[in-house]
Order: C-alpha cells, then structure tokens, then sequence
C-alpha cells in the first residue's frame, strides 16, 4: 500500500475514466469502501483534479524511473555488441544467460545404447 502524499505517475486508465496516462499526481486519501473498486484518491495538479484510481492504474515515480534506466542500459549494451560485434554478449542480452543453455544442452545429449532405449520404451509401453 502506497503512503499518503506520495508521488505517483499515472500508467493506465482501467476504467475509461479520461485519466491523464502518463502525468503525475500525489496520493490524497485511501478508499476503504470494500464494495468499491478504486483503492486510491490522487490529486493531478496538471489538471487540476481528484480522481478515484485502482491500484493497478499508478506506479511509483522511482519505479518507473528504475525500469526505464534498465531499458536504456540494455539497448546501449546491445547497441555495443552489434558494434563491436561481440556475439556472445548479443546472445547473452537476447536469451539471457548462455552458460545455463549449453550445460542443459550438454545433459540432454547423453547416448544410451540402442538396448537401453528399447527397454525404456517396453517400460512405457506397460505403464
């Protein structure tokens, strides 16, 4: 649960409610009515209203900042690969981390003999 007066951006409009997505506000009062969807009531300066929202429809300006300086770390970093062309960094940004895919691959390859694989198939045959 978010703290009163706290600065928040507003992500969504859930409810069609012509939210101004994507400007600022501070959270004023909770709603504590369990018949009623909106959990929050946050003051926009820009236009200069209250607006009943659900918790979905706000983010926590820190949040939104972490996330987009995450994003652009990650483009620069794939910018970089395909420049210096660093394939092994470009497949770990794309896929995440290729160490634990080739060690799955590794398991994966181990060979039974062909009477080992026949007994494997009798087995599941019977069950």
């Amino acid at each position: 649960m978010l703290r009163l007066g706290e600065k928040v951006v507003i992500v969504a409009d859930a409810f069609e409610q012509n939210l101004p997505v994507g400007e600022y506000g501070y959270i004023i009062a909770y709603d504590r009515n369990p018949d009623n969807a909106f959990d929050y009531v946050l003051r926009v300066p820009l236009v200069n209203r209250n607006f009943f929202v659900p918790s979905g429809d706000i983010d926590l300006e820190e949040v939104l900042l972490k996330q987009e300086a995450e994003r652009v770390e990650r483009e620069a970093l794939i910018d970089y690969a395909l420049a210096t062309h660093n394939e092994k960094l470009f497949h770990q940004l794309m896929n995440g981390e290729p160490q634990a895919v080739e060690e799955e691959e590794e398991t994966a390859i181990d060979v039974m003999s062909q009477a080992d694989f026949i007994k494997q198939v009798n087995l599941r045959a019977w069950i």
